[in-house]
């Protein structure tokens, strides 16, 4: 198990950028692949890109792909979301979560550890 705690999270205009982080507690941080999602009031979470144990692979939601960067650095038990040319329907409460089993990046049910998650309001 590991305990993860977003940040980064905040304000800002369309258009605009914002670069998300979690950071892991524990060593096992890299045999977990991790995952980004979000929730917006109202709606159900939803995924938003992954990212395989060692980097090598990413997947990304349609809705965000080309727009947002998901990496992560091992050696600092952290992953992170560059996201750019935000939107106001990017709006959402955004979360990592983390799975040790190998599975598919966009479903939620696989992950076994999330985080609090961290508020990204995009005005118009």
């Amino acid at each position: 198990q590991v305990q993860l705690v977003e940040s980064g999270g905040g304000l800002v205009q369309a258009g605009g950028s914002l670069r998300l982080s979690c950071a892991a507690s524990g060593r096992t941080f890299s045999s977990y692949a991790m995952g980004w999602f979000r929730q917006a009031p109202g709606k159900e979470r939803e995924f938003v890109a992954g990212i395989s144990r060692s980097g090598a692979i990413t997947y990304y939601a349609d809705s965000v792909k080309g727009r947002f960067t998901i990496s992560r650095e091992n050696a600092k038990n952290t992953v992170f979301l560059q996201m750019n040319s935000l939107k106001p329907e990017d709006t959402a409460v955004y979360f990592c979560a983390g799975r040790r089993a190998s599975g598919a990046f966009y479903r939620p049910g696989e992950y076994d550890d999330w985080g609090q998650g961290t508020q990204v309001t995009v005005s118009s």
